[in-house]
């Protein structure tokens, strides 16, 4: 940027120096500003707890394995965009008691089948805002849900359990004909599939299947160590009975019925959930279609024209099979 500041000319003279060092000042500013917008939408935890992570384990190795637990089940809230909270101005609202749980759901369309959105870990249903009208358009009604201790519903932490209860809820109100379902909205779908929920079409978007990564992300995440990950695996298994690797979609996939249509969307640019995932999940279901992009990301990958109309053509091909 300076070199071509220091060139630049106007009515065929060469700004003085003066005028270069305001240009390249005011160039920084924007840079910086720009840098103080992204941290910003960081949340204040995601800046801090990385820095103290470390030396905590160090320290008091207890106090962390407690610490991961609890920021493990407890999903950070995010603000929301403008653009995805006007999804909400055109959606029938509506409250389901799950338990002790109360759930906001969304209902937009009233067509006769049912495809239900499943937001991923520290998500929101309006996240999906730009697949609702293609589906409206193509036949269905969009039911999705802010989960447990997310957007609008009721808690502070959540678990796979949970989301699978809210899910097979959901079920006994609307005839799900497919689900659409991002990251660990991924994993929950898949495990209701293998506990018998009928319904027919997934379409998983980066969503995590290795369960030794899911945890090695949230330790990279904090600059924890492996021996914090392990204190955790054998927490699970101590108060489930089953090890952390038993509620992997590794593991769903194994007893979803081989009638089942899958459809996996990674892409490969993506540093929360490499394309290992969808590879690994692939060679168990190899009747699974994959569809890989690049340059999207996590979540961009939701608002991806492309992603969306192979999405909407995928659920029409498939979802009223007989």
């Amino acid at each position: 940027m300076w070199i071509k500041l220091k060139h630049f000319t106007v009515q065929n003279e060469i700004l003085d120096e003066n005028m270069v060092w305001w240009c390249h000042r005011t160039y920084l500013t924007q840079k910086m500003m720009k840098k103080a917008k992204k941290m910003v939408k960081i949340p204040l935890a995601l800046r801090v707890i990385p820095r103290v992570f470390p030396w905590l384990e160090r320290l008091a190795q207890p106090v962390a394995n407690r610490l991961f637990r609890f920021l493990f089940f407890t999903p950070i809230s995010y603000r929301i965009p403008e653009k995805e909270s006007k999804a909400e101005t055109f959606a029938k609202t509506f409250k389901l008691s799950v338990g002790s749980m109360r759930i906001q759901c969304y209902q937009w369309g009233d067509g006769p089948k049912t495809v239900l959105a499943v937001h991923g870990w520290a998500g929101r249903a309006t996240q999906f805002r730009r697949f609702v009208k293609p589906l409206i358009a193509a036949g269905y009604q969009v039911i999705g849900f802010d989960g447990p201790a997310h957007g609008k519903s009721s808690g502070r932490s959540t678990n796979l359990n949970e989301f699978l209860a809210v899910i097979q809820a959901l079920q006994k109100q609307f005839n799900i004909e497919a689900i659409v379902a991002h990251s660990f909205g991924g994993v929950a779908s898949l495990y209701a599939i293998a506990e018998g929920l009928p319904v027919k079409t997934l379409i998983t978007i980066a969503s995590p299947t290795i369960a030794d990564e899911i945890i090695n992300t949230y330790l990279r995440a904090i600059g924890g160590s492996a021996k914090t990950g392990g204190a955790f695996k054998k927490y699970i298994f101590e108060k489930y009975g089953k090890p952390f690797e038993e509620y992997s979609s590794l593991a769903f996939i194994r007893r979803v019925p081989d009638s089942l249509n899958l459809l996996l969307v990674y892409d490969e640019d993506d540093q929360e959930v490499k394309p290992e995932h969808a590879n690994a999940l692939s060679e168990l279901f190899p009747k699974a279609k994959l569809l890989k992009t690049a340059g999207l990301g996590h979540t961009r990958i939701l608002r991806d024209n492309l992603v969306i109309r192979e999405v909407v053509t995928f659920v029409r091909l498939h979802s009223s099979e007989p």
